[in-house]
């Protein structure tokens, strides 16, 4: 289903504020690696905000999930101070682990070792 216009708003209004809260809290560094929003997606209703969160080189990622997770009512009060004269109601917020980047690597890596195979069949 497509996003409206105001889904859309909301969303990039959502993104630009967590980032920047997750500055402020310190929760962009974290088990030695780096946490990132790669995505808001809001519902129809604008109740409920999913976070999509990419983890880089962070040793273990649900650990870190679930540590955002315990902070988030934290992020929800610094979202609403910030937010409060712009949207009626604060969504409800939902914490995901974006995974697209480990598959983004891993293909990498097989399309490496794919054409290393060729460049050796081809030596040969």
């Amino acid at each position: 289903m497509l996003e409206g216009k105001r889904q859309k708003q909301v969303a990039g209004l959502l993104s630009e504020e967590f980032n920047e809260i997750f500055q402020r809290l310190g929760l962009t560094m974290m088990d030695g690696g780096m946490v990132s929003i790669s995505s808001v997606k809001v519902t129809p209703d604008l109740l409920e905000a999913r976070i999509y969160l990419s983890f880089f080189k962070v040793e273990d990622a649900q650990s870190a999930l679930k540590k955002i997770e315990d902070r988030a009512w934290e992020i929800k009060k610094e979202l609403t101070a910030r937010v409060k004269h712009q949207l009626r109601r604060i969504p409800e917020l939902k914490f995901f682990a974006d995974d697209t980047l480990e598959h983004v690597f891993k293909m990498e890596e097989l399309f490496k070792k794919i054409n290393e195979e060729k460049n050796n069949r081809d030596d040969s």
